[in-house]
């Protein structure tokens, strides 16, 4: 079944720049995706979308992405979302902080986008991004 390889992202970015190159990327790839402009309602669309992975900017109007990561990561019932961090503060700092928080990657802004289809790749479909070869 095709469709059963199909993964679905949630994007939470709030820079439409970024978001529509998001779009036209995660598109590309054959991701089915979908997007939030800020972090308000985040974790409700979180819960009732369960994507395979959220795609989440760190600093969003209303609530930060390592709030989101948290709470994420302390409900049981979202255990199986995975979540790679994106912010244009990619200190080293940054990075610990939201590895520490739970999440399962991290990329700096401006990205990229070879980096970006790699990190997907990796927290996705792990087997396939080991071996690398043709599909």
């Amino acid at each position: 079944m095709a469709d059963e390889a199909r993964k679905s992202i949630l994007v939470i970015e709030d820079e439409d720049n970024i978001a529509i190159a998001l779009d036209f990327l995660l598109g590309r790839e054959g991701y089915a995706h979908e997007r939030i402009a800020s972090g308000g309602g985040a974790l409700d669309r979180i819960r009732s979308l369960r994507p395979d992975l959220v795609l989440l900017d760190i600093m969003l109007p209303e609530i930060s992405g390592y709030e989101i990561c948290q709470q994420v990561r302390e409900d049981p019932s979202l255990s199986e979302v995975r979540i790679l961090m994106m912010t244009a503060r990619g200190s080293a700092v940054e990075r610990r902080k939201g590895l520490a928080m739970g999440a399962d990657g991290f990329i700096s802004k401006p990205f990229d986008l070879k980096e970006l289809r790699t990190e997907l790749r990796r927290i996705l479909d792990p087997e396939a991004a080991s071996t690398d070869g043709p599909a």
